[in-house]
């Protein structure tokens, strides 16, 4: 028989999140709805393989699906016509110096899509977690424009990604390519996409059962962080 999700509130602790394998199997991952989208709750559900997604005037809902959409840094598939953007010469890619533009830029319009799960609510607390340390941008710019790049939450050896988008060909695929080739320097060891999509598949994204997804989070959740930086940093 279906179960419904646990209901929380706002003045919950954090730790009221139910566990990931607590989940609904229908919806995939629906693991609560409600509680508040403060630094404490955000880091302890992406400690845990949490994250949020909802749409304007739901409740905040809190996920962690079956199977899980993963991207090990090293298999990352870099095209031959990816190869000759980044040798152009026409992109320069940042880090951490147009943060809200960047989650801006991932709320806006998409093709054969109306809405947005990114609500002004997801971009003041993503926001504040940036000022904390916690969340960065990773941008793809052209003669000083921002046309490009992705956001996420770093835990560890993991880049929690959310979300990216691209106003130029290629130009969220050099920003993930920047990611990719930080990796190592920083101590990322895993990228997260959450949900597995047709298109992070084609740059080499896998899936990894919910329980194989965790267990690499908790080996790698502790691990020193080395910070991503931001401009000045060598371009890939």
């Amino acid at each position: 028989m279906p179960r419904d999700p646990r209901w929380l509130s706002p003045d919950d602790p954090p730790t009221a999140l139910p566990s990931p394998g607590d989940a609904l199997r229908e919806p995939n991952g629906l693991v609560a709805v409600g509680g508040a989208l403060t630094p404490d709750w955000l880091m302890h559900a992406y400690r845990q393989g949490i994250f949020p997604w909802y749409s304007e005037g739901e409740p905040i809902l809190w996920w962690s699906p079956d199977p899980r959409g993963v991207l090990l840094p090293a298999r990352f598939k870099t095209s031959r016509s990816l190869r000759q953007t980044v040798r152009s010469g026409r992109y320069e890619t940042r880090l951490n110096t147009a943060f809200d533009a960047v989650v801006e830029g991932c709320a806006g319009p998409r093709a054969h899509a109306t809405g947005t799960w990114i609500t002004e609510a997801m971009r003041l607390a993503y926001g504040v977690l940036h000022t904390a340390g916690h969340a960065h941008s990773i941008e793809t710019w052209q003669d000083g424009v921002l046309v490009g790049g992705l956001y996420g939450v770093r835990v560890g050896g993991v880049f929690c990604g959310e979300s990216m988008f691209s106003r130029s060909p290629d130009a969220s695929k050099v920003a993930l390519l920047r990611l990719v080739t930080e990796a190592d320097r920083v101590g990322i060891e895993l990228i997260d996409c959450q949900m597995p999509t047709a298109h992070l598949l084609t740059l080499g994204a896998e899936t990894l059962p919910r329980d194989a997804f965790l267990e690499a989070l908790r080996g790698l959740r502790e691990r020193p962080v080395r910070p991503l930086g931001g401009l000045g940093e060598p371009n890939p």
